[in-house]
């Protein structure tokens, strides 16, 4: 396939753009394939989206193809259930991968034939050191680690140990397949590494026919070069480990050659008020402090659709935080205005009240429901129009009144104050009743007939405008307020991450919706008029419950 090398012209560059870009105008690839290749042991979070949006996108952009492979190398911790969850955020976020998905699993016997082919080349050798006696040889930072006792067994014997090692005669730990490299290496990563360990666990692709698996190390890079990948992007953790991927390469006939995979690494996001190891987020889930992986309060894709996130939204976030090599932490609020910025111009427009009190309109008949119009959208007529109703009893939030309003900027509801009800009439408050708490449960109001509309007929202007919803009609809704999951701007480097949740990182009112609400679609996002962004939750059946997606204004910045 020939590429087009100005396919990305218009596109914000980056360095691994510049290196694709040179290798195309070189020669040294005729197709850009890139892949991503995540470990089926966990759920998706943001971090990984970045790396979607990378690897895909420049698929996309340089004409060429992306892999989807299952890095399922440790049968202990994966699970189909991953597998499943990963290809669904894959396609949420709104790309294709190339061909039928891969797994390293596809590719178990070819591994184990490479395997053979570094022991009969005298580059890697079967060790019988137990953990504690290699970390012992590895040396440390400073000092050189010493050759194992097992190193310079025959190429012969260690071809019979492999062997014995396939077929389950060695107990699991006993023994492992390391690479021959060297010892004194300044990288520790490059001192005899670990190229195969013994499991005996179910496979849930292969079932039981292997109890030896790859390494991470061994497998991805092979992979690349099984798969014609061209440009294999990691994280910055992995620059070390780039060492261990060109020395395999380079050493297995197949793939010593000027167009074998390279590895470039990019920075991993680091996003602020959250945790980014799968370990932490497994973590929150088994201890019970989330609801689950798709938890809304949690960074992963499931828990961000279910939050009413779109996958625009997060494909735009992953262009504003862009490209680098240099390691930093992202502002909270970049992906909230990333969210608001989206939603603003796609979620249709309706009330709800959170925190209901009742508001009386003592001059308008009794048992009249009358019929108003209101935008769906007030900047895009396109959307149509919305039916909303009126009456002498309606919902008002708490926060909407005070009983004498603390000064002249105040434009919420008062007594001997008018606001105008949104979409509707203007009232003014007369007197408010209390419980035996003190608390408002009701406002009598009065009306003006005359002011129905932006602009009422005797020209005063009123600044003050609040939402309501229709008592009669109104549906009963449970909103849950989502706020940042932790209370620290950077929690992971908390001693117990665990301590620093936000205790109001979940706050659930009861409140009332508009009667069109009733067919709200889950995960569909809807503006709340002067309250926020909510969506229907995607896992509360027939109930009407509305989570919080993101407020109209980033409130944290102001605490």
């Amino acid at each position: 396939m020939s590429q087009n090398t100005n396919a990305a012209v218009d596109k914000p560059t980056n360095f691994i753009r510049n290196i694709i870009d040179d290798d195309l105008a070189n020669h040294k690839y005729e197709t850009v394939i890139t892949r991503f290749p995540p470990e089926p042991n966990g759920y998706l979070h943001i971090g990984h989206a970045k790396s979607i949006c990378l690897n895909f996108g420049l698929a996309e952009d340089y004409q060429g193809g992306c892999n989807l492979r299952f890095d399922d190398t440790n049968p202990t911790k994966e699970d189909v259930e991953y597998v499943d969850a990963i290809k669904e955020d894959v396609t949420w976020l709104g790309f294709q991968w190339a061909g039928e998905p891969r797994y390293s699993s596809n590719y178990f016997q070819k591994f184990h034939d490479y395997a053979v082919e570094l022991i009969e080349k005298g580059l890697a050798y079967v060790c019988f050191l137990n953990a504690e006696q290699t970390r012992e040889y590895r040396g440390t930072l400073t000092e050189p680690g010493k050759d194992s006792p097992y190193r310079d067994t025959s190429v012969a014997e260690n071809l019979e140990l492999f062997v014995k090692m396939k077929n389950g005669e060695f107990k699991e730990g006993e023994c492992v397949l390391r690479a021959k490299i060297d010892m004194a290496s300044s990288f520790m990563c490059m001192r005899d590494p670990t190229l195969y360990r013994i499991r005996y666990a179910h496979h849930h692709q292969t079932g039981d026919e292997w109890c030896i698996y790859p390494m991470y190390d061994f497998a991805h890079c092979i992979s690349d070069g099984i798969e014609g990948v061209t440009h294999s992007l990691c994280t910055l953790e992995f620059q070390d480990n780039r060492r261990i991927y060109d020395w395999l390469l380079e050493h297995l006939d197949d793939f010593n050659k000027p167009d074998r995979p390279f590895q470039y690494e990019f920075s991993r996001l680091n996003l602020e008020y959250t945790v980014m190891s799968k370990r932490k987020l497994m973590q929150l889930v088994e201890d019970g402090l989330v609801s689950g992986w798709d938890d809304p309060r949690m960074p992963t894709l499931s828990g961000l659709r279910r939050r009413g996130v779109t996958p625009a939204a997060v494909r735009d976030f992953a262009e504003r935080i862009g490209i680098s090599k240099v390691d930093s932490m992202t502002e909270m609020g970049i992906l909230e205005a990333a969210i608001r910025d989206d939603l603003n111009v796609v979620a249709p427009r309706t009330m709800g009240v959170i925190d209901p009190i009742k508001l009386v309109i003592e001059n308008y008949p009794e048992g009249e429901v009358e019929a108003l119009q209101a935008p769906v959208h007030p900047q895009n007529e396109a959307m149509g129009k919305r039916e909303i109703s009126f009456s002498r009893e309606l919902y008002i939030d708490r926060a909407d009144f005070i009983e004498e309003a603390p000064n002249k900027k105040w434009q919420r509801l008062a007594l001997d104050k008018e606001v105008r009800l949104r979409n509707a009439y203007v009232v003014k408050g007369l007197r408010a009743e209390t419980d035996a708490d003190g608390n408002i449960t009701t406002v009598y109001c009065s009306y003006d007939p005359e002011t129905l509309g932006k602009n009422p007929a005797d020209g005063r202007k009123v600044k003050g405008v609040i939402h309501f919803v229709e008592a009669s009609k109104a549906l009963p809704a449970e909103f849950r307020l989502y706020d940042r999951l932790f209370s620290v701007p950077n929690p992971a480097k908390e001693d117990d991450f665990e301590a620093v949740i936000n205790p109001e990182s979940l706050v659930v009112k009861n409140g009332f919706v508009e009667p069109g609400m009733k067919d709200a679609e889950p995960e569909q996002a809807y503006q709340f008029e002067r309250e926020g962004y909510f969506c229907r939750d995607n896992q509360a059946g027939d109930a009407l419950v509305f989570n919080k997606t993101v407020g109209l204004r980033d409130t944290w910045s102001q605490k």
